[in-house]
């Protein structure tokens, strides 16, 4: 059997065969990009073939099929004994180069199934899709701009803490890449004298790491630790290694990584490989599988291999193949490392294809500022709400300032029309008033008056009538002068002589009445008084009015003398009426793993009196914003 090349269009339709083609190179590393070379004499017609991005399949004497390759640069030498021209050829899996991840992409709550197909799901063209999947694991992955979807691909399984295997179908298409778990029992040897022509072992303990500080993205306070998912501790180490080769510490940093239980996962499995010595072969052998006896030795990329070089026996995976001609396949260099992928640098970056994005977003630590000016009373306190977006990766801090100030109205009157208001009462009513005893009032004035009387009618006639029965006139006493001519007469007069009457006619006239100074004196005794209103209504119109507007702030003078403060209903222990930079994290609602809840949060000041508050909320916070667009 020969060696078979068969080249094919950019449609994958089969296009010819390179008959004439030798020195086919192939490398195969595990988990990266595979490349191989092929010469044709410049004179072969079958060069017009090898367009760039054609493809070429690569098929050994033995019936190996290596793999479909994209034909990239190519290379013409002319010298006096040679002319030929070389092509540089990339696996297929280089096609996931063609297409770009723009902007940012947040995977999370995804199976690791999901997140490679949500890969794959942004080729424009569906040049592959997901076979096999051996693992059902839960990580959060971050991308950023990424030129291509081979990097982001190839670091999904980077968190693994245990071996995995990309490999590829490209006899069909769209091809198919599976993500494999290898298995971890001896599948083949290699041993001195008899397949190992020649080794190259390196042990080395310097690189020895037993005690990992992992960090991620961010930047100061704010880079992203295990401390969350790792009980409190932001380091993860090995006593056993400690206890051998003693205590080698190492911060590990890696920006993008934004989910703290994905940093863990891959500082453990950083870890793993590091506590203990590196070992590894490089070793020239002979591949007897190809030959039928020996065909049950075929060793396996990536699987666990028996080194025995004398006395010494390891256990270790092959990582890559080397053939350097197709043509002899059973002269193979193999790498041999007890290391799975270093996780932390492993990258598919072959010539200028392959980048991986170093511009991620750090984000940046921001100040955020609520401020809340306005009356309260006992009734209605005042509320300060703020609000925590969802892309706020860390609250550094959060503080509450407030003062306490005098109650403050402003005066406004304002334009209203007239109204009819009809009260009623459903009866009257007798209301008694009672005294508890009587008593003594007396009145006084300032002075006497004269009142002048008068009749406007004139005079008038009176008659009067008058009947005597006798009449005895005696002197008022005796006189005892000796005067001669002092005496006196005593005379009788008995019958009705002297009856007659009067007629006595009166004018105009008036009365002179004068009345002096005085008092009186009332006595009032115990008694009530009984009033009766009867069922009534009244009736009030207001006519249509305007009122004029009073400008001015009025303050009251009285202040509370205390408040309460509710933190997202919590109550704190303070009554002050003034504070400055209260702390307010440890009250602060939050979500079950301890972090502050995004979303709205709410503090209730309620005052004892009318007052007025003026409050500042000051949040420090670092945000990673991957929302909206440019303006």
């Amino acid at each position: 059997m020969i060696t078979i090349l068969i080249v094919k269009d950019k449609d994958m339709n089969e296009i010819g065969i390179l008959e004439n083609a030798y020195d086919t190179a192939i490398k195969r590393p595990v988990n990266e990009l595979w490349t191989s070379t092929t010469t044709l004499p410049i004179s072969d017609e079958k060069n017009a073939l090898c367009s760039h991005m054609n493809y070429i399949g690569i098929t050994s004497k033995s019936d190996r099929y290596y793999g479909l390759y994209r034909i990239m640069p190519t290379e013409t030498v002319r010298s006096s004994t040679e002319e030929s021209t070389t092509y540089t050829l990339e696996h297929v899996l280089s096609t996931l180069l063609d297409d770009v991840m723009e902007g940012y992409h947040q995977l999370t709550g995804m199976t690791t199934v999901q997140s490679i197909e949500y890969i794959l799901s942004l080729q424009e063209t569906k040049k592959w899709k997901l076979g096999q999947c051996d693992f059902v694991k839960y990580f959060e992955y971050s991308f950023e701009n990424e030129n291509g979807l081979l990097a982001p691909l190839l670091s999904i399984p980077k968190a693994f803490n245990e071996p995995y295997e990309f490999t590829f179908d490209t006899t069909v298409y769209p091809w198919v890449l599976n993500l494999i778990r290898p298995s971890n029992e001896v599948k083949a040897e290699i041993r001195w004298t008899k397949d190992m022509i020649s080794f190259d072992k390196v042990e080395n303990p310097t690189d020895i790491v037993n005690y990992i500080i992992p960090k991620g993205a961010g930047e100061g306070v704010n880079m992203l630790t295990i401390e969350s998912v790792n009980s409190g501790l932001k380091y993860l180490k090995d006593d056993t290694s400690i206890a051998k080769w003693g205590k080698r510490s190492y911060i590990w940093i890696d920006s993008r990584f934004t989910d703290a239980q994905s940093l863990k996962e891959n500082a453990q499995a950083l870890l793993d490989q590091w506590k203990s010595p590196t070992i590894s072969f490089k070793s020239d052998s002979v591949d007897l599988s190809i030959l039928e006896e020996y065909k049950l030795e075929k060793k396996i990329l990536n699987g666990v291999t028996r080194i025995i070089v004398d006395s010494d026996e390891f256990e270790a995976r092959i990582i890559e193949e080397d053939i350097l001609d197709i043509d002899k396949e059973y002269d193979v260099t193999y790498t041999i490392d007890n290391k799975l992928d270093d996780i932390a640098t492993t990258q598919a970056d072959i010539q200028r294809k392959q980048q991986v994005n170093d511009a991620y977003s750090q984000g940046a630590t921001n100040i955020l500022a609520f401020s809340y000016h306005d009356n309260a009373d006992s009734d209605t306190p005042a509320i300060i709400s703020f609000l925590v977006d969802d892309d706020v990766v860390n609250i550094n801090t959060c503080e509450l300032t407030f003062e306490t100030k005098k109650f403050r109205a402003y005066s406004k009157a304002t334009q209203g029309g007239g109204a009819t208001s009809t009260t009623s009462s459903s009866g009257g009513a007798i209301t008694t008033t009672s005294s508890s005893g009587g008593g003594t009032s007396t009145s006084t004035g300032g002075g006497g008056s004269s009142s002048q009387t008068s009749s406007s009618s004139g005079g008038g006639t009176t008659g009067t009538t008058t009947q005597a029965y006798g009449m005895h006139i005696v002197p008022t006493s005796a006189v005892t002068s000796s005067a001669t001519y002092e005496h006196y007469h005593v005379v009788d007069i008995y019958g009705n002589w002297f009856d007659h009457s009067h007629t006595i006619t009166f004018g105009n006239h008036s009365h002179a009445v004068d009345i002096p100074e005085h008092s009186h004196d009332v006595t009032l005794e115990d008694h009530t008084h009984g009033i009766e209103i009867p069922s009534h209504t009244h009736e009030i119109v207001i006519p249509n009015h305007t009122h004029e507007i009073e400008y001015g702030i009025y303050e009251l003078e009285e202040m509370p003398t205390a408040l309460s403060i509710k933190i997202d209903n919590i109550v704190i222990p303070l009554s002050n009426l003034s504070v400055e930079r209260l702390d307010l994290i440890d009250y602060l609602a939050k979500n079950t793993d301890g972090t502050i809840i995004r979303g709205k949060h709410t503090i209730e000041i309620l005052p004892d009196a009318l007052a007025r508050i003026e409050a500042d909320v000051i949040l420090r916070v670092f945000i990673q914003s991957h929302l909206g667009s440019t303006y």
